[in-house]
């Protein structure tokens, strides 16, 4: 992560513009300059590892049946153009719409920014879906400065125990399996826009934790990120940030 300024972090991609946890929402995120992107990964049932933020994938894909229930190349008959949202903008565009694999999001990454920091939230709460996943980090090289995400506190301290990998978790009362030792295994806390504005935010500024903040995707929201001491933000949306810090986003 650079030191110099703030972070910028695409959530699900550039997902303000393009279908989340797409392939085509990541190139533009890319393509747009971030530092980083975040997402997430749940288990098929023959165990690979894919990109979703819901276990089901009626939201984003129609189809009212969760990943773990489905082979991959059920998976891959699965189209993640979010219809709701974009109409049919997205609909018919292949691969770039497809509900990608891990390993086919790294070789992009590999492919246009090997120096990507990639953010990881574990979504599927077993310590194989960890394991799995550090594999293929570690076998496209991004694994050391990546950034693990997680709302289950046994899974940050599965990272941080067996990997001593980099993480991120949340305030306790959003963790699922908490106990009295769970911020010893962070090295970082998340926090959402309405934590940021609440009463409490201070609470969790006194524990000199490094402090992620999401999803700050307009001007005012980027501007409260920044007084209130993100050392990192996502957006749905970076353009806001990107400008606000100076970086070009053409």
């Amino acid at each position: 992560m650079k030191s110099d300024r703030i972070f910028v972090e695409g959530h699900r991609g550039y997902c303000a513009k393009y279908p989340e946890n797409t392939l085509i929402s990541y190139e533009a995120a890319i393509d747009l300059g971030v530092d980083g992107i975040e997402f997430d990964v749940w288990l098929t049932s023959d165990k690979v590892p894919v990109l979703m933020h819901d276990g089901n994938a009626l939201r984003t894909c129609g189809v009212n049946k969760h990943l773990r229930d489905m082979t991959l190349a059920e998976v891959k008959t699965l189209e993640a153009s979010y219809v709701n949202k974009f109409g049919d903008q997205f609909v018919g565009k292949g691969k770039k719409v497809e509900v990608p694999t891990l390993e086919e999001l790294l070789r992009l990454c590999a492919e246009k920014r090997p120096d990507l920091v990639l953010g990881v939230e574990i979504k599927e709460y077993t310590e194989e879906t960890v394991d799995l996943t550090v594999e293929l980090l570690k076998k496209y090289g991004f694994f050391d400065p990546c950034i693990f995400y997680a709302f289950n506190a046994r899974i940050i301290k599965y990272l941080k125990t067996k990997y001593n990998a980099r993480t991120m978790g949340y305030p306790d009362f959003q963790m699922k399996e908490w106990e009295p030792d769970g911020y010893k295994y962070y090295d970082e806390i998340g926090l959402s826009m309405a934590i940021v504005k609440s009463e409490i935010l201070p609470f969790y500024q006194a524990k000199k934790f490094p402090i992620h903040m999401y999803c700050a995707d307009n001007d005012a929201d980027v501007e409260r990120c920044i007084k209130e001491g993100a050392v990192l933000i996502t957006a749905n949306d970076p353009v806001p940030l990107m400008k606000h810090l100076g970086l070009p986003t053409e």
